[in-house]
């Protein structure tokens, strides 16, 4: 027999599975419960219990150990090996503290002897719950710093880990999305993943550089032409607008679109309607639109090179990348992705940097930000042959970059020795601080530049991350 019930204060769909085989106690604990905010299921017996984990997947297991057909141990034992994500509070009337250490070896949560008052029951389930909130905030947390890489995306920096979020975010929406950055800072590779995310990701992903096409040809670029509507028209053409039809299109370099056919885009965002150069059929499409520009919008708006009325229709999700400079480090990872691609694609043997290199690559400003990396990564892969990358393999002008800010790599090292040794001279310290003491020096020796802290700690940054938002850093 099953029990179900949703209170009138449920809000978070909170399951609780009971197994227990007395039905009679089932509904005393359902009674105790009422009031929590949960649904609540009752299995009388270890299989049906088991049956319910698999199709509920209940937030929270009320077990009992003295079931009818398989002993209530067993089912957590099943639940320790495939690592079911819920709580399990264990009741028994036959407690004894051999059985409460193997039900906590076991990932018992608490251990719940009969009889036990409403209170006793209701508390050791809030809490149950309010552990499992954490843990899911802990993974999330986790998810999020030890994500190097999404979609075309490299880097680690709490920067990027904000534009990751924003485009899972919008990524299920129809809303226009507005990408701004420098040159090179990824704004393609950002529609793209917006594309890839969201329901359209079968459909087509039509992406339009409005700088790169003569004025004269991007409205027929745009929206096609019919055959003779300008001199070299010699057959009917299909333009993006047709081609990302129940996709999305990608306006890159907005900015760069002339006056006069701004209008003319006006009202194909607000319409979906349009008609092709040439022609006065009018043709509707279902289309996904995300532009780019790296210039100022709001400064184009003021100058008149913008229409204020298009701007404020494009503009709804609004999505910055920062510069390679604001983001805290990534750099190195990024360096180290194309060093390895581009030996992997020329035959090269390049498996890293030297400590020299590294400091130059981790403090050079780099203006053409992940496209600046990209072609030097790639300049040193073709010209030069070796395992390990030197600063004479660097081409210009980042060889004559001197980073006189940073620590020389023997200066780092002296320094490094030195705080470990002050720690040795004291007295014992738990391992987790002598951990923190030793991430946190090569951080700061690093100038606050994690991914070359990780490579001198021969670590990957996301562990750094990772420990450093345990420690409430």
């Amino acid at each position: 027999m099953t029990l179900t019930e949703k209170t009138n204060n449920h809000t978070d769909n909170v399951k609780l599975l009971l197994i227990e085989d007395s039905v009679a106690l089932a509904r005393v604990y359902q009674e105790y419960l009422k009031g929590i905010g949960l649904d609540f299921l009752h299995a009388a017996d270890g299989k049906t219990g088991l049956q319910h984990i698999e199709e509920q997947q209940p937030d929270v297991i009320l077990l009992d150990l003295n079931l009818p057909d398989i002993n209530g141990l067993e089912i957590l034992e099943k639940l320790y090996q495939t690592g079911q994500p819920t709580i399990v509070i264990v009741i028994t009337a036959h407690g004894s503290v051999d059985m409460a250490v193997e039900a906590m070896r076991l990932g018992a949560f608490d251990f719940l002897q009969k009889p036990f008052d409403a209170e006793r029951l209701r508390v050791t389930v809030r809490n149950a719950l309010e552990k499992q909130n954490l843990s899911n905030l802990v993974k999330t947390y986790q998810k999020n710093f030890e994500r190097d890489k999404f979609h075309g995306f490299i880097g680690a920096s709490l920067t990027m880990q904000a534009v990751y979020h924003i485009i899972e975010s919008a990524a299920s929406s129809r809303a226009t999305v507005f990408i701004t950055g420098e040159s090179g800072t990824g704004k393609e590779v950002c529609a793209e993943a917006i594309h890839q995310e969201g329901g359209r990701r079968g459909a087509p992903f039509i992406a339009l550089n409005c700088a790169a096409i003569p004025r004269d040809l991007i409205e027929s670029e745009i929206f096609g032409h019919v055959k003779g509507a300008f001199t070299g028209a010699s057959a009917e053409r299909h333009g993006a607008a047709t081609q990302a039809d129940g996709g999305t299109l990608f306006l890159d370099e907005i900015g760069e679109m002339d006056i006069d056919l701004q209008s003319k885009l006006l009202r194909f965002v607000q319409t979906g309607s349009f008609q092709k150069v040439g022609g006065s059929k009018v043709e509707k499409v279902d289309v996904r639109f995300i532009c780019a520009t790296n210039r100022d919008p709001l400064e184009m708006v003021s100058k008149g090179t913008f229409r204020e009325d298009l701007f404020y229709r494009l503009h709804v999700i609004p999505i910055h990348l920062p510069a390679l400079r604001e983001r805290a480090g990534d750099v190195l990872l990024i360096a180290e992705y194309f060093l390895q691609q581009f030996s992997q694609e020329e035959n090269k043997k390049f498996i890293k940097f030297d400590s020299q290199v590294t400091d130059i690559i981790g403090s050079y400003p780099w203006p053409g930000n992940v496209r600046e990396v990209q072609n030097v990564m790639r300049n040193i892969v073709v010209l030069h042959q070796g395992e390990i990358v030197t600063k004479e393999m660097l081409p210009s002008p980042i060889n004559t970059y001197s980073p006189s800010s940073v620590p020389s790599s023997n200066s780092d090292v002296e320094q490094f020795a030195s705080v470990q040794q002050h720690s040795e001279s004291g007295s014992v310290q738990p391992l987790w601080m002598v951990e923190k003491q030793a991430i946190e020096s090569a951080v700061k020796l690093c100038n606050g530049n994690i991914p070359r802290a990780a490579a001198k700690l021969e670590v990957s940054p996301s562990t750094i991350y990772r420990k450093r938002q345990s420690w409430g850093n």
